[in-house]
């Protein structure tokens, strides 16, 4: 419990408390969101992992893009040596920029909503795609499909290219799909070295007072994307995941609406998923 800031937002995973007027203290929980609901179990370890994960990628694209952490930050000024024990290891000092309120999705393969789309439509996004691709196809390439940030207790919702550029203009839309699918082409070839397979990913951006755009949020994480073994990827079928596709495929098997409140997981979903997600930062990163 921190109370010597004050806190500014809870998110499905992430807590944000006020650090004076131009940064934020971000702690990342063990909560497990799906389907944009918040699930009542939390995944043991999960924020450590999660927090290690975007460090990690973040280092790795500070030539392409500069980022929402700050280092300078002397937090013993702020926080009490309880507090600081209690984050070690998930939390970072950010700036302060201005969200946009769009999420850059890339998908480099056919699975989950872009693969219902697709049955629908015969498109994701808006984005036409050739005949009879099967679930979990790789893509002829990687598109950029954003999402509308929806309020808290909503969908997030799919939307066209067309639509981003009402909602952030034309130029700074252009810049999002661009570096969208360049930090994913590179995150791709990384992790295909280390015997991963990236299906999808979504990254979150900021402005700065300059007008200069800064990633932000989680990135290239198990919650926010689709890792695979590729030694056990198949398409036709969903593949097995480093991510939380297995609770989504567990909860797709519930009578439930996907509305609040989210069902208990059983002790042995909690289990492999905790361990799924160390897997993940152990494979990417070697730690």
């Amino acid at each position: 419990m921190i109370t010597s800031l004050p806190k500014i937002h809870s998110g499905k995973v992430r807590d944000l408390f006020a650090l004076g007027t131009d940064h934020l203290f971000i702690v990342t929980s063990d909560r497990l969101s799906a389907f944009d609901v918040i699930l009542p179990n939390p995944i043991p370890g999960k924020g450590a992992v999660l927090n290690a994960l975007t460090a990690f990628w973040m280092a790795r694209f500070a030539s392409i893009i500069p980022n929402h952490f700050d280092t300078s930050v002397d937090l013993a000024q702020w926080l009490t040596p309880a507090e600081r024990a209690q984050c070690e290891g998930r939390a970072v000092v950010a700036k302060k920029l201005k969200a946009l309120p769009v999420e850059a999705v890339a998908r480099g393969y056919l699975i989950g909503s872009g693969w219902k789309d697709y049955q629908d439509t015969g498109a994701v996004c808006g984005i036409p795609l050739p005949n009879g691709l099967r679930l979990a196809d790789k893509l002829p390439q990687a598109i950029f499909t954003p999402a509308f940030k929806a309020p808290k207790g909503e969908h997030d919702a799919n939307i066209s290219f067309d639509e981003t550029v009402k909602l952030v203009g034309p130029a700074l839309a252009a810049q999002v799909r661009d570096v969208t699918l360049r930090l994913y082409r590179e995150a791709s070839e990384f992790a295909a070295t280390r015997g991963i397979i990236i299906a999808d990913t979504k990254f979150e951006f900021g402005l700065d007072d300059a007008g200069t755009l800064h990633l932000i949020d989680e990135v290239l994480t198990p919650d926010s994307s689709r890792f695979w073994p590729a030694d056990r990827y198949q398409p036709g079928i969903s593949p097995p995941s480093f991510d939380k596709q297995y609770v989504r495929d567990y909860l797709e098997t519930l009578d439930w609406n996907k509305t609040a409140p989210g069902p208990t997981l059983p002790d042995a979903v909690i289990a492999r998923t905790a361990s799924t997600y160390r897997e993940a930062q152990r494979l990417l990163t070697g730690a």
